[in-house]
């Protein structure tokens, strides 16, 4: 198997501190939100991930530029003189279809090539197309590109099929330079779609509701370029979580934590067993009972559960005694990683979008591949978890939300090596 590797040797304990970095999800919706009004702009806080950066080849593909300092990206979007994003870069990241809402309102006419990304399920783009028809825009789908064209998009009101977190942002980009008044409904609630709320009002739209069901923009004629801190990643926060807790000798400290975005979550995780103590604002301390608590999780929407973390949360339950039950509600194929994890020992049993944990389980090192995202980290969490040596195929997936996780791990004491096939690259 080609690609990166990560050799995990399990069973030992982690302790001291690491930190929540910047939230992918909200840096990939703010990179096409840089369409809007040319100029230069300051994103604070940006992890260093390779979804970012695929975003931000497209940027330039398009004519912007860009240049990291530390953990801030300076971007000027003033020489922007392309419409059209390419395939290549397009099939790599689902994101990519965030751009179709800022060129159409910006540009006038955007041509995006139908998007990738993790195959965790039917994502469609159907929620995208019908919003902006409804803002007046021409849509049609031309050798698997989707062409938007408009000299002016015009208000009007939105009711989304199902609170899609891509299809809000898009339409509130798009509304924001719209005429007239768009009314979106059956919005996202995402702390990620507030964020970018943030950002259009500090860039001078008018937008209220973000967080709420129902989203209300005024249109205006223009916007300015901005500086903004993008806000920490819920879900790197929620698998720091259950990091913390794989052993009951942990002793590990999680700096800006957001626990204002994890409610759900950390309410399962303390059912389970898990004990979180404040330190101060944006840290915590995490720790866990010797007997965990099997847990039934249903994913939903925010402030729902989110499906993002079961694969993160499957991992510990494979510890807990008794039955655990997920359901996922969102993904049709989000259970792939469960068929790895019972390669490393675990007892896990499939049930359409059901999965049974049966615990605890010795978990034992072995080959297993990351089947998207999320699976990656839950296996890696697993390989830390087992006894012996896991390798990590495919662990390029990982690095798409997480920036430099294996190294970041291993300063809190545990071993994982990082290969690469392609290249011969190794390190520790």
């Amino acid at each position: 198997m080609e690609g990166r590797r990560y050799l995990i040797r399990g069973g030992t304990p982690l302790r001291g501190e690491i930190e929540v970095l910047g939230a992918k999800n909200a840096v990939l919706p703010a990179l096409a939100c840089t369409l809007l009004a040319k100029g230069e702009y300051c994103l604070k806080n940006v992890p260093k991930v390779r979804d970012v950066f695929c975003m931000l080849r497209i940027l330039s593909h398009l004519g912007g530029e860009y240049q990291f300092e530390g953990s801030n990206l300076f971007i000027d979007t003033s020489s922007i003189c392309r419409v059209d994003i390419p395939y290549e870069l397009a099939s790599q990241i689902r994101a990519s279809i965030l751009f179709l809402g800022s060129l159409t309102t910006a540009y006038g006419e955007a041509v995006v090539p139908l998007p990738g990304g993790c195959a965790i399920g039917k994502r469609p783009v159907n929620f995208h197309e019908k919003g902006l028809r409804e803002l007046s825009a021409e849509i049609t789908l031309d050798h698997g590109n989707l062409i938007a064209k408009a000299k002016k998009l015009k208000g009007a009101e939105i009711v989304l099929d199902f609170p899609s977190v891509t299809a809000t942002e898009n339409l509130m980009m798009a509304s924001s330079l719209a005429e007239g008044e768009t009314i979106i409904k059956n919005a996202a609630r995402e702390p990620e779609v507030v964020f970018l709320a943030e950002m259009l009002k500090a860039m001078g739209a008018d937008i209220r509701g973000a967080g709420e069901d129902t989203i209300y923009i005024r249109g205006k004629k223009k916007l300015k370029p901005v500086k903004i801190e993008i806000i920490p990643d819920r879900i790197e926060a929620g698998t720091f979580l259950i990091l913390g807790a794989l052993f009951p000798e942990n002793e590990i400290v999680i700096k800006n934590f957001p626990l204002e975005y994890l409610e759900t979550p950390i309410k399962k995780f303390i059912e389970m067993g898990g004990n979180i103590k404040t330190l101060g604002k944006g840290k915590i301390k995490v720790q866990r009972a010797k007997r965990l608590s099997p847990l039934e999780i249903n994913t939903a929407p925010y402030p729902g559960f989110p499906t993002d973390l079961q694969p993160i949360f499957a991992v510990l339950l494979t510890q807990a005694e008794g039955v655990s039950v997920i359901r996922e509600n969102l993904f049709e194929n989000r259970f792939l990683y469960a068929l790895e994890l019972n390669r490393l020992g675990a007892k896990i049993h499939i049930e359409d979008r059901i999965a049974i944990i049966s615990g605890p389980t010795k978990l034992t090192g072995s080959p297993v591949k990351a089947t998207d995202l999320r699976a990656g980290a839950a296996l890696l969490l697993a390989g830390l978890l087992a006894e012996n040596t896991t390798t990590l195929y495919s662990a390029e997936l990982v690095e798409r939300g997480y920036e430099n996780l294996p190294e970041r791990i291993n300063k809190l004491g545990g071993s994982i090596i990082v290969e690469d096939k392609s290249s011969g690259y190794e390190s520790n």
